[in-house]
């Protein structure tokens, strides 16, 4: 029997888990790491807490295998897309923070080139936003004396967060990127499949200070642990992983996945044109191409770990089902926690609470604001491509049956939900085990049919009209 060890790094802990050839989980640890929030628009991750955490992650879930650790067979990493750090590309030395996908401390910068926006969105599938890596990598050129010192000495190397823990956890210390994390950088051309010279000239970006991108699979390198050489066969990102759990992606399906933000991913044979959401490379190899229609919501966990900051709350999953047992009324919540996403686009709107409830009320109303933005991009994709048949929900916030349900009910489409939540290991074992025709398919699923609510009907039409009002406003 074969094992696959798929190796996540997310937004709150890095996990490893080993996976039999029949995908079942046969051992997993996770270490947490650490957020800092310096200032308002900037969040960031130390980067050798992380690498530590992923070591110790990958050390403790084989160790559990004892003997059977001889038949782990590959290595698959999936990462934060977005997130980007910059390295000495001798030593392997930190020069920066982890700069998270969330930070958005270029934002007012990245205004200078709204001219450019339609050809960077024709070339990236992306919009000019703050999330994605080129404008941090920028940011740290222009403020960072470390970066500036070793460009000057030739020895900085930057770009995607699963470039910089591959140069860590593999004994060859390659320099190599993956399409899936270079398309969130604003630097890579989703048509060519190639760091674009435009858009590095562009940003101020030398093409000799990234790591060259190849193909989602390959021989990238070692896991050496005592006595064992893992080879890492996959390298992308983790929403992009998240797709493949369930096997080869279903065009007429939407893949949301919610944990620190949420994500509506559609896959699609080649790219479509869209003025208000992403098109994203999901996998590319010499056999497959996936591409993504996708939307993002910012602030999912997020935005429940936002306010458990600001009120002072310990527990806040506790909080969240002592809210939902209450059946309050929910307020209604802007929900711009780390800027608002697809399809609007603002960076810098302040959260708000419109409605006068308590804490309860307050947290209900962050919950139906994450499905209200799932919505918007839904009924923005409905407009684009063909309207989705089946929704698949993963992710830790998908273990609420209230937000499912909410979610069946708003967008009158059944929410399956697999009785893996966590689907970016998965789907990272389907992609490393070499995409087995007999992977198993969600055998164990609880479906959550759409009921008639006008109720969060109604509520949805006034929280679109705040919002937008909102955004107005703000124009």
């Amino acid at each position: 029997m074969n094992y696959y060890l798929a190796i996540d790094q997310g937004g709150h802990a890095s996990r490893a888990i080993v996976f039999d050839q029949q995908a079942n989980i046969i051992s997993q640890a996770e270490h947490a790491i650490h957020t800092f929030i310096p200032k308002p628009d900037r969040v960031e991750h130390d980067a050798r807490e992380m690498i530590h955490a992923t070591r110790q992650a990958i050390i403790d879930a084989i160790a559990q295998l004892g003997e059977e650790k001889k038949q782990l067979k590959a290595a698959g990493l999936a990462t934060q897309r977005s997130s980007i750090a910059c390295w000495n590309k001798h030593t392997g030395e930190a020069l920066s923070p982890i700069l998270s996908w969330q930070d958005r401390r270029q934002a007012d910068w990245l205004e200078q080139f709204q001219n450019q926006g339609n050809c960077i969105h024709e070339k990236t599938g992306l919009f000019l936003s703050p999330h994605y890596g080129a404008s941090k990598l920028r940011w740290c050129l222009d403020n960072l004396d470390t970066v500036r010192l070793a460009q000057k000495s030739n020895q900085l190397v930057m770009g995607p967060l699963a470039s910089f823990l591959a140069f860590h956890l593999l004994r060859e210390h390659p320099l190599l990127a993956d399409p899936a994390n270079a398309s969130r950088t604003l630097l890579w051309n989703i048509n060519t499949h190639s760091w674009d010279d435009e858009l590095l000239q562009l940003f101020g970006i030398e093409r000799s200070l990234l790591p060259p991108c190849g193909f989602s699979t390959g021989d990238f390198g070692h896991i050496a642990l005592d006595d064992l050489s893992i080879p890492l066969r996959i390298i992308t990102g983790d929403q992009s992983a998240a797709l493949f759990a369930w096997g080869v992606p279903q065009t007429d399906t939407a893949y949301i996945n919610i944990g620190t933000g949420a994500f509506v991913q559609r896959p699609l044979a080649k790219p479509i044109n869209t003025d208000r959401l992403l098109n994203g490379m999901a996998y590319l190899d010499t056999a497959l191409a996936c591409y993504t229609l996708e939307g993002t919501v910012n602030g999912a966990a997020r935005a429940l770990q936002w306010y458990a900051e600001l009120n002072d709350i310990e527990n806040i999953e506790l909080a969240v089902e002592q809210a939902i047992a209450s059946n309050e009324t929910p307020d209604l919540f802007i929900n711009t926690v780390s800027g608002l996403g697809s399809p609007d686009w603002q960076a810098n709107l302040e959260p708000r609470f419109i409605g006068s409830g308590g804490t309860n009320a307050q947290l209900l109303a962050i919950l139906e604001s994450i499905t209200f933005l799932i919505q918007r991009n839904l009924d923005v994709m409905h407009q684009t491509t063909q309207k989705t048949t089946k929704i698949i929900i993963s992710g830790g916030l998908s273990n609420l049956n209230a937000l499912c349900q909410q979610l069946a009910d708003l967008s009158g489409i059944c929410v399956s939900r697999p009785a893996e939540h966590e689907a970016t290991a998965k789907g990272l074992a389907y992609l490393t085990a070499v995409r087995p025709a007999d992977w198993p398919v969600c055998s164990k699923i609880e479906k959550f049919m759409p009921n008639n609510n006008p109720t969060l009907h109604k509520r949805f039409q006034r929280w679109s009209r705040n919002l937008q009002q909102i955004i107005a406003n703000n124009a």
